[in-house]
């Protein structure tokens, strides 16, 4: 069955700076993308031709990176290929309340409730005196790409013990209708305590509380983050292939 209200997905980037994240959209022509400082998402047209590709390079600067995202177009052949990563994009099914997000998973490494967590664990939204913490937690445990302001484009909530930032999750892209998940990760010390389900059921509330549908993305490769999310309701909507190219 085809999830029409999902069509927006196709392009997350280009309709995240569009709408809700237009304030921080750098353009030129029909080139788009965030201050590298936030993000390094760019996004062109759905058929770009090479000007569009022209402008992006101007826009990035010489030798400068595009992160295409799950775009499918290709760049000119005088661009740089860096990556290239397949994966999934998931959905929230329509109509399905938050609290379907209760399902426990079965697999220690994909961060079983009933595990023993620290005491006095509790969440707790996070902002810009956390940033330093954020940026070497995600070091240390690589979910993606994260910078010293992308903590800007949604909110991201965290779990600490004794005081110290264990787990994160947060928002991301914000298509119109629809929040994207994103740098769900936990401390290697701190894993098997159930951290990553809890903020994904915390982020899912909070954005099905509002009237929109969560998504998020991941690595094919990751087959327990893919557990998690299909046991806490998430659907596979489409395969997606994530490319990085550097401007000549």
């Amino acid at each position: 069955m085809v999830d029409r209200d999902a069509v927006t997905l196709d392009d997350p980037v280009g309709a995240s700076l569009r709408g809700r994240h237009a304030h921080l959209a750098r353009r030129l022509g029909r080139a788009a993308g965030y201050p590298p400082e936030v993000a390094t998402f760019s996004t062109v047209s759905a058929d770009p031709g090479r000007a569009e590709w022209d402008d992006l390079a101007r826009l990035l600067g010489r030798g400068g990176f595009a992160d295409l995202f799950s775009s499918p177009a290709i760049p000119p052949a005088d661009w740089e290929p860096v990556f290239t990563l397949d994966g999934f994009q998931m959905v929230w099914p329509a109509g399905v309340p938050s609290d379907h997000a209760d399902a426990e998973p079965d697999h220690a490494d994909a961060e079983p409730d009933h595990a023993d967590a620290e005491p006095g664990a509790r969440i707790v939204e996070l902002g810009a005196r956390d940033v330093p913490e954020m940026l070497d937690l995600t070091a240390r445990t690589r979910p993606g790409p994260f910078w010293p302001r992308t903590h800007e484009l949604g909110t991201y909530l965290g779990i600490r013990e004794n005081g110290v930032l264990v787990a994160m999750a947060g928002e991301r892209l914000r298509p119109p209708g629809w929040t994207e998940i994103s740098a769900v990760c936990a401390a290697p010390e701190a894993r098997g305590r159930g951290h990553a389900s809890r903020l994904v059921r915390a982020l899912v509330a909070r954005i099905t509380a509002r009237g929109e549908r969560p998504f998020l993305h991941v690595a094919e490769a990751n087959a327990t983050a893919i557990a998690l999310y299909e046991r806490l309701g998430f659907k596979v909507r489409r395969r997606v292939t994530f490319r990085g190219f550097r401007t000549p």
